[in-house]
């Protein structure tokens, strides 16, 4: 009876990833243009662990936004609906209120309201200051671009932001909306500019980063990156870089500036943070090669923290992608250096006393075991100090692919 009724409402299921659709609206047409279509990388934020909506065939949500303002419509479609002919006693899922309630404000549920606000992106300008612009050449069309500082005291820019950061919740994991009444946070917007068909200038909303101004001893400040996203129509052409690069300008030449932090980057954002800080590093003196190939100094530290606000864990950091860039793998002597630097400084944490007395008490319970090895202590940290090495040389070396194409791409 059960795996009949199962059978049944089977169906009715769908991926809450695969039901919603994303559009960035810039002319009426785009809204059956199926290319301007993108998708949610999560929505478990909203929908719940199982990433599931339960009640509707060939559902679709479809959350569109004006390209500039990011005026937003929601509604939804689907073909059939579970009722009690389906099963008794089961009921569908409130999808619009679930993701209306994590929208701001003023949220479109009629189509045709949308499409007129449209006309009014036209006259959207960019809250704030242009700190930074640059073009790119995409697959030989050249596309501008502009970054603005803003913030809170510009009351439509603060209507804007509420709209801009629900991103958050289908691309960031475990995304927090910040306090916009804190005035410690900076915010930093990329647009691209473009020329709409009457030769006007528009602007088309792209990614963000949000910074936070901590207090460093004695009258320094701290800023730390902590959010930033580029929006799925606009990856892969090296957006990320530049923004972080407009981050970098507005802080490099402030002399109250102690360095710059991140927090709790993903991968992908330090592999981002990796290539532009060595971009920049190699520019220095004390990055040179006959300086990198004598180890890390406290030269370089200081040169990376003074020109470029990088803090010293994340300049040793990009000592070790400089070295490995310099350093002949298939020379034996060379290579074993380097990977005796990189693992000496991966060893630190235990060959402190505490570290270790834990890893022979956890060797001692398991010791007798069956299935579990009998290498020493010694044996176990040679073997978990290679995979760690290999998995850090894995990401320096998608680096210094991109270090050596020299481009954005």
């Amino acid at each position: 009876m059960e795996e009949a009724v199962a059978a049944r409402l089977k169906p009715f299921v769908i991926s809450s990833n695969d039901a919603l659709e994303f559009k960035f609206v810039r002319k009426v047409e785009d809204l059956d243009d199926d290319e301007t279509t993108f998708k949610p990388e999560m929505s478990h934020q909203v929908f719940g662990d199982s990433e599931t909506i339960f009640g509707y065939k060939d559902l679709q949500v479809k959350l569109y936004y004006t390209a500039g303002s990011l005026e937003t419509y929601l509604g939804m479609t689907y073909s059939e609906k579970v009722n009690k002919l389906v099963c008794q006693d089961v009921k569908p899922d409130e999808v619009l209120s679930k993701v209306a309630e994590k929208l701001a404000p003023d949220v479109h549920d009629n189509i045709d309201s949308f499409v007129k606000s449209l006309s009014k992106d036209k006259a959207f300008i960019p809250a704030g200051e242009n700190i930074y612009s640059f073009s790119v050449d995409d697959d030989g069309l050249v596309r501008h671009f502009e970054v603005y500082k803003a913030d809170m005291s510009n009351k439509k820019f603060k209507e804007y932001h509420q709209r801009l950061q629900t991103f958050l919740l289908w691309y960031i994991d475990a995304a927090n909306f910040i306090d916009i009444d804190d005035d410690q946070w900076h915010y930093f917007n990329m647009f691209e500019r473009y020329t709409d068909e009457d030769d006007s200038v528009r602007y088309a909303t792209v990614g963000f980063a949000t910074v936070y101004q901590y207090y460093a001893y004695p009258n320094l400040t701290r800023p730390r990156i902590a959010q930033v996203l580029i929006l799925p129509p606009f990856q892969g052409i090296g957006l990320g870089s530049h923004l972080l690069r407009a981050i970098y300008r507005e802080y490099i030449s402030r002399s109250e500036v102690k360095d710059i932090t991140v927090e709790d980057p993903s991968e992908d954002f330090q592999r981002l943070r990796d290539y532009v800080d060595a971009m920049n590093c190699r520019t220095l003196p004390s990055f040179s090669k006959d300086n990198l190939v004598q180890g890390f100094n406290k030269s370089m530290a200081n040169e990376a923290r003074e020109k470029f606000k990088i803090n010293k864990k994340q300049s040793r950091r990009i000592y070790e992608i400089l070295r490995l860039r310099v350093t002949d793998v298939s020379n034996e002597s060379e290579y074993r250096d380097y990977r005796l630097d990189v693992k000496k400084r991966l060893n630190i944490p235990y060959r402190r006393e505490g570290n270790l007395k834990k890893l022979e008490a956890a060797f001692k319970s398991n010791e007798n075991r069956p299935g579990v090895s009998s290498l020493s202590i010694k044996e176990q940290r040679i073997q978990t100090l290679d995979k760690e090495f290999k998995a850090l040389e894995d990401e320096y070396k998608k680096v210094i692919r991109r270090l050596d194409n020299n481009s954005d791409c």
